[in-house]
C-alpha cells in the first residue's frame, strides 16, 4: 500500500491504472483496457451524460466537455455530438424527441494499442513500424496519438496538449477483419481498411481487450454504412463480409474466446452473401481483356513457357533473342570454365533472371547480378525445359528413337540428318545455333571437363522427350542421349555452312 492511502479509500475501490499501479508496463502497454469508456453505459432519460466511477465531468473555458481521472488527473475530451438511432419499435412522440442541439455525446472507446500503417492511400509501405499508441474511438473516427508514454503517464491537464494525432481513420466506408497470419506474426491482430485505400494493423496482447475493440469498431462501421448510397456501400463498406478472406476470418472468430460473433437476423446471412456475389460479378464485368492490356502496354507476353514459333514470330527473329544473348554471354565469359552446363547456378538467382526476362524488354546480362556464368547456363537450360513442346517436336520423337536404333551406322546418320532438316524453321535454326555453340564448349573439354557424352547427358532429356511418359523411360533416356551425341559428333554434316 502506498503512503497516504488508508484501507477503504477510493484508491482501493477503483480499477488499477498503468500510471499508478503498473508504471513499468508503460514501455509496452498494459493488459487492462484502462479506457474510461469501458465504464460508460447508455445514458438514461434523467441524465444526458453518464460519468463513470472514478471520473468527473466538467466544461473547460473554451466550452470543451472533458472527463478527468480523479486519481491521475488524466483528461479525455468528449467527442462531438452523435445521434442515437431509435428503432422502429420506439413509441417516442415528436414532443418527446430531443432537438438536434441536445443530442447525446458519447466517447465510444479509448486505450493503448499497438498499431502500424501498412498501406498509405493504395501505396504499400515497405516497413512495418509497430508502436504503442493512445487510441480513441469517437464519433465514427478512430484516432491514433503519438507518444503513448507521454499521453498515458504524463497527466497533462489540457486536452490540446494530450498528444499529437498521428493517424485519423474515418470509419465510414471502412472494412474490418482479423488479419491473416501472412500479414503479421503477432497474435490478436485486426486489419482496418479505410475508404481512401489505407490499411492499418491493430494489436493487443489481451484477446479480451482486442475483441472489445473489434466489436466497437465493427459496430461503428455498421452504423455509418447506413448513411452510404447502396452502390458505395456494396463496393467499399464491409465488416467481415467484404471478401472471401474476411468470410474466412469471420468463421475464425467463432472459435476465438471472447470474440464478437456476428449474429445476422433472418435472411441476414443470405443478404450479405448476395452482396459479395454482386460485388464479384461487377468486378468480373469491369475486368479489361487480356488483349486490351497488351495493347496498352500494361503486360508483356512471357518468354519462358511460350511456344517457340510464337516467340520467334513475335520477336521477328529466327532464333529467340534470349537464346542468342545467353550463348554470346557464355562464350564471352569463357568456354574454359569448369563444369559449363553441368554445374547448377543459384536457383533463386536463376528465377530472378527468368522474371527479368519475362517482364523487361531491356535485358543486360552483363549486369552484376548475373555475373556467375552458371546462372546464365542454368537459365538457358530452364528456357528449353519450359517450352510447351521441346526443341525436337513431339511428332518427331518416335522417328528419332527409331533412327538411333538402326544398326547400320551410315543409315543411322543419314536418317537423323534428314529428320533434323525436316524440323520447322524455328526449331531447326535454334538447334543449329545451340549445337554449334555446344561443339565449341566441347572443344575446350580439357579445361571445362565437358565431353561429348557429358553434354549429351545434360541436354538429352531437355531437348528430346516423349509427349506422354513411357514405361521404359530409363531405356528411352539412353536413346535420347544417343541422338544428341550423334548430332554433336556430326554437327558440321547435320548443319552444313550456309
Amino acid at each position: 500500500m502506498q503512503p497516504g492511502l488508508s484501507p477503504g479509500s477510493p484508491r482501493d475501490q477503483r480499477p488499477p491504472t498503468p500510471e499508478t499501479d503498473y508504471p513499468e508496463l508503460l514501455t509496452s502497454y498494459p493488459e487492462e483496457d484502462y479506457s474510461p469508456v469501458g465504464s460508460f453505459g447508455e445514458p438514461g432519460p434523467a441524465s444526458p451524460l453518464v460519468t463513470p466511477p472514478g471520473w468527473s465531468c466538467h466544461v473547460s473555458q473554451d466550452g470543451q466537455t472533458l472527463y478527468t481521472n480523479n486519481f491521475t488527473q488524466e483528461q479525455v475530451p468528449v467527442p462531438a455530438p452523435r445521434s442515437i438511432r431509435k428503432s422502429s419499435q420506439d413509441n417516442e412522440t415528436p414532443a418527446q424527441a430531443s432537438p438536434p442541439e441536445e443530442k447525446i455525446k458519447t466517447l465510444d472507446k479509448a486505450g493503448v494499442l499497438h498499431r502500424t500503417k501498412t498501406v498509405d492511400k493504395g501505396k504499400r509501405l515497405r516497413k512495418k513500424n509497430w508502436s504503442a499508441s493512445w487510441t480513441v474511438l469517437e464519433g465514427g473516427i478512430l484516432t491514433f496519438f503519438k507518444d503513448s508514454k507521454t499521453s498515458t503517464a504524463g497527466g497533462l491537464r489540457q486536452p490540446s496538449k494530450l498528444s499529437t494525432p498521428e493517424y485519423t481513420v474515418e470509419l465510414k466506408g471502412a472494412s474490418l477483419a482479423w488479419a491473416p497470419k501472412d500479414k503479421s506474426s503477432k497474435k490478436n491482430v485486426l486489419e482496418l481498411r479505410s475508404r481512401d485505400g489505407s490499411e492499418y494493423l491493430i494489436q493487443h496482447d489481451s484477446e479480451a481487450i482486442i475483441s472489445t475493440w473489434h466489436k466497437a469498431i465493427a459496430q461503428g462501421i455498421q452504423e455509418l454504412s447506413a448513411d452510404l448510397p447502396p452502390e458505395e456501400e456494396s463496393e467499399s463498406s464491409s465488416v467481415d463480409f467484404g471478401s472471401s478472406e474476411r468470410l474466412g476470418s469471420w468463421r475464425e472468430d467463432e472459435a476465438r474466446p471472447g470474440a464478437a460473433v456476428p449474429t445476422p437476423g433472418p435472411g441476414g446471412l443470405e443478404s450479405d452473401l448476395s452482396r459479395v456475389r454482386h460485388k464479384l460479378r461487377k468486378f468480373l464485368l469491369r475486368r479489361p481483356t487480356l488483349q486490351s492490356l497488351r495493347e496498352k502496354g500494361y503486360i508483356r507476353d512471357q518468354v519462358f513457357g511460350c511456344a517457340l514459333a510464337v516467340l520467334c514470330e513475335r520477336e521477328r527473329s529466327q532464333v529467340p533473342r534470349f537464346v542468342q544473348q545467353c550463348i554470346r554471354t557464355v562464350e564471352a565469359r569463357g568456354l574454359d570454365i569448369d563444369g559449363l552446363y553441368r554445374i547448377s547456378g543459384n536457383l533463386a538467382t536463376i528465377q530472378k533472371l527468368r522474371y527479368k526476362v519475362d517482364h523487361d524488354e531491356r535485358l543486360d546480362l552483363d549486369d552484376g547480378r548475373w555475373e556467375d556464368v552458371h546462372v546464365i547456363t542454368g537459365a538457358l537450360k530452364l528456357f528449353f525445359r519450359e517450352l510447351p513442346e521441346p526443341l525436337f517436336p513431339f511428332s518427331h520423337f518416335p522417328q528419332f528413337i527409331a533412327a538411333i536404333k538402326l544398326q547400320d551406322q551410315a543409315q543411322r546418320s543419314r536418317c537423323v540428318r534428314n529428320l533434323v532438316r525436316s524440323l520447322p524453321a524455328p526449331n531447326h535454326d535454334t538447334l543449329r545455333l545451340l549445337f554449334q555453340h555446344l561443339c565449341r564448349v566441347i572443344e575446350h573439354g580439357e579445361q571445362n571437363r565437358m565431353s561429348v557424352q557429358s553434354v549429351a547427358i545434360v541436354f538429352g532429356p531437355t531437348l528430346l522427350r516423349p509427349e506422354t511418359e513411357e514405361t521404359s523411360m530409363p531405356m528411352t533416356m539412353v536413346f535420347q542421349n544417343q541422338v544428341v551425341e550423334l548430332i554433336l559428333q556430326q554437327c558440321s554434316d547435320v548443319f552444313p555452312p550456309h
